[in-house]
């Protein structure tokens, strides 16, 4: 309930800023930003990752509870492998958003340019769980580098999922203020 109410008024808090930023803005400025929506192409890709890296996330927190368990290496192994995959397609959506830059409005570009180090982080840190656990497969319940590599999955895979998540909603959030706005500047006619 606490939290509802904290998105509640997150959302109020933001679309009053929007509000006093309509009345505030020059007329120039506001025609730029009504055109400035950005790419339809750009807002699907930015879905299709953040589904990925919700999936990213589930299995970042299935390896962290792994690593608490006494489950067998190859468990581990096909947790990480799955992992593996997910970063690759996202690897794959972003290099495709990357291609879609220079059609993407600055915010859209603001998240591609703040979703590529963390999915590299996650990549690089996959690498290396691969390379640990290969080398230590009889070691890993009592390895604390295993824990620390699930560790990081994890931290990393939720400040990722939130991150692509909150972008997603901005989108949604700019396109109903979009909505209003016009709205009401027909009312005033």
């Amino acid at each position: 309930k606490t939290m509802n109410n904290h998105k509640k008024t997150t959302f109020l808090l933001f679309l009053a800023l929007l509000v006093v930023g309509a009345f505030t803005i020059s007329p120039a400025a506001q025609a730029s930003e009504a055109s400035g929506a950005g790419s339809e192409e750009v807002s699907n890709l930015l879905s299709k990752v953040k589904d990925e890296v919700r999936l990213l996330e589930r299995d970042a927190a299935d390896l962290d509870s792994f690593v608490r368990s006494k489950l067998s290496w190859q468990s581990h192994a096909d947790k990480i492998t799955q992992m593996k995959d997910h970063i690759n397609h996202a690897g794959e959506l972003l290099a495709q958003l990357h291609d879609e830059r220079a059609a993407a409005s600055p915010w859209q570009q603001e998240a591609i340019d703040r979703i590529s180090p963390l999915l590299k982080e996650l990549a690089d840190n996959t690498t290396a769980t691969i390379a640990h656990l290969n080398d230590n497969q009889s070691n890993i319940h009592v390895s604390p580098a295993l824990r620390e590599y699930a560790d990081k999955h994890y931290q990393v895979a939720r400040e990722l999922a939130a991150l692509v998540t909150d972008f997603v909603n901005y989108e949604e959030h700019e396109a109903e203020f979009r909505r209003l706005q016009e709205k009401l500047q027909l009312a005033e006619r």
